[in-house]
């Protein structure tokens, strides 16, 4: 279970289910990285190109689950670091929001997708379809989705009614 959170969580860096999170309003003319920003301005956060800056993870590009790993690296037990996707520490992905706006619900959508996503691999086997690559390019619609969506096979494990 410790390797589908992290499963989970270089989803959500890779692909956050939103690129922006609500427009904020400076309150005070304020400099960024050389840049006035003036009172009133309409402010943005590109959420997806926070997840893929090489200057906070290493291959960015790369599907990685074991990042979330770093303690194995330094002797630690192979648990998951605790990974802060709130915004209260740092902010390295931010798919919920992030400090006082982030989603209320997030700690039960994280439930949710480790939930979901561990019932599929349990009652599923899943083979890929042969001649079919994948394709990570995007597009925008009421989130952002995959342009050309994976195909698999699906077939149930064959679990006893016991287990």
């Amino acid at each position: 279970m410790p390797y589908l959170k992290s499963v989970v969580l270089e989803g959500l860096r890779r692909h956050p289910p939103g690129h922006f999170v609500l427009p904020h309003t400076v309150t005070n003319d304020i400099e960024l990285d050389g840049y006035l920003v003036p009172k009133g301005a309409m402010i943005n956060f590109m959420v997806a190109d926070i997840g893929l800056d090489p200057k906070l993870w290493d291959e960015p590009m790369e599907f990685k689950p074991e990042r979330f790993f770093t303690n194995t690296i330094s002797g630690g037990d192979g648990a998951p670091d605790l990974f802060d996707i709130t915004g209260s520490r740092e902010i390295k992905m931010m798919p919920f929001g992030a400090g006082r706006r982030i989603c209320p619900a997030a700690g039960m959508a994280m439930l949710h997708l480790e939930f979901f996503i561990a019932n599929l691999v349990w009652y599923f086997e899943w083979t890929a379809v042969e001649g079919d690559a994948v394709d990570l390019s995007e597009k925008q619609e009421f989130t952002v989705m995959m342009k050309y969506p994976l195909r698999a096979h699906i077939s149930p494990r064959g679990l006893s009614q016991t287990q």
